[in-house]
């Protein structure tokens, strides 16, 4: 296992950014200019980087498109302030980045079961399609898949994360879907207290009640040392020569490989087949029958929204309306169905043309869309 580090993720987000803007080493520095600002909405306070935008139909960054001409050769651009601060906002262990504010475990709940529950289950036990975010054990971590009985890895935030710097980090880049940059710092830091809480980790071997920047660096995860090998600090680029120096630590075998003579050795055979086995083996391959009155999708236009659309559209936590809702969808339909199909195929606000399943075909779209409607008077 390879130590997840903020650092090293810093700098290879460093590195894609830099790319992203000049195709050159020996690009020629441009004039610096700000960001344009003022033209999205947002939760009030809410972090983008170093700058705090307006937000408005899914996008939070004033740069978020590259204008620059495809055509011919091109040496690009130097980034302007307000990017550097956007790309210049890693968390790190040590407590660098750590925004002011406080948050308790009682708001973060709340917050998680409006925000969160939906994807990840209640008490982040986990949901369909998404992590679970709490239980498991450092010991299941050592499992194989060579140990009979024994349950796969169990990786959670606490039992495989060495970081809660990592945590806080990626709910305020990240999270919550659909809505990622619009907590406060105290939103974020009530959510990660009520996500390490959950996971029993303590500070000073006391309860998390409420973080904020000062006691959140006294964190120490349960697995902080479960990797190998040690890529924090000055020596971590000679940490990791020397750990793969040593192809023993890896699982590769030393000396010289020959590679002939090879075929000598026996072959390993089932001596005796076993046949009683209750019930008997079976070649069918066919699914079990869906039963529509246990609530199994009766219809394939209801099958491809469970598939596709239901975590959105099960409920408004994702702004999204919620089928059933027959309120939010008589306004959606003041616009007409010729409307409403043609945001669900192209995409409106923070939803994705066809919500992301690209694989759909557009009367296919439309016959989810009628389903939804239909189930919402």
């Amino acid at each position: 296992m390879i130590k997840l580090n903020n650092k090293l993720i810093a700098l290879g987000a460093s590195i894609v950014a830099s790319a992203l803007l000049t195709t050159s080493a020996f690009a020629a520095p441009s004039k610096t200019e700000a960001a344009p600002a003022g033209m999205y909405k947002a939760t009030k306070n809410a972090l983008d980087g170093g700058v705090t935008y307006k937000r408005e139909k899914g996008s939070y960054t004033a740069y978020r498109v590259n204008e620059q001409s495809t055509k011919g050769v091109n040496f690009g651009r130097a980034p302007t302030p307000n990017e550097l601060k956007a790309w210049d906002a890693d968390i790190m262990p040590d407590g660098t980045g750590l925004p002011e504010g406080s948050g308790t475990v009682e708001e973060g709940e709340a917050l998680y079961d409006k925000d969160c529950a939906v994807c990840h289950g209640e008490f982040g036990a986990g949901g369909k399609g998404y992590p679970t975010l709490t239980g498991g054990s450092i010991e299941s971590l050592k499992n194989q898949r060579t140990c009979p009985g024994k349950d796969a890895p169990n990786r959670t935030i606490g039992s495989y994360w060495p970081q809660a710097s990592t945590l806080i980090w990626y709910i305020r880049d990240a999270m919550p879907y659909a809505h990622p940059k619009s907590y406060t710092p105290n939103q974020m830091y009530a959510m990660t207290a009520y996500l390490l809480a959950e996971n029993g980790v303590k500070i000073d071997g006391e309860d998390i009640e409420e973080l904020n920047k000062d006691n959140f660096k006294k964190i120490v995860m349960p697995n902080r040392d479960g990797f190998y090998p040690n890529v924090d600090g000055p020596k971590g680029v000679e940490n990791v020569k020397a750990f793969y120096k040593n192809p023993k630590n890896f699982g590769a075998i030393t000396g010289t490989r020959c590679m002939t003579n090879c075929g000598k050795e026996p072959v390993a055979k089932i001596a005796n087949e076993i046949t009683a086995v209750v019930p008997a083996y079976s070649t069918v391959r066919d699914l079990p029958k869906e039963d529509a009155s246990k609530g199994a999708a009766s219809s394939p236009a209801a099958k491809a929204y469970e598939k596709s659309c239901a975590v959105c559209h099960k409920t408004d936590a994702m702004g999204a309306p919620a089928v059933g809702a027959k309120a939010a969808w008589a306004k959606a339909m003041e616009k007409g169905m010729d409307k409403v199909n043609h945001n669900a195929i192209n995409g409106i606000g923070g939803m994705p043309p066809k919500g992301g399943a690209t694989n759909l075909g557009d009367d296919e779209v439309k016959d989810i869309v009628k389903y939804m409607v239909e189930s919402s008077k």
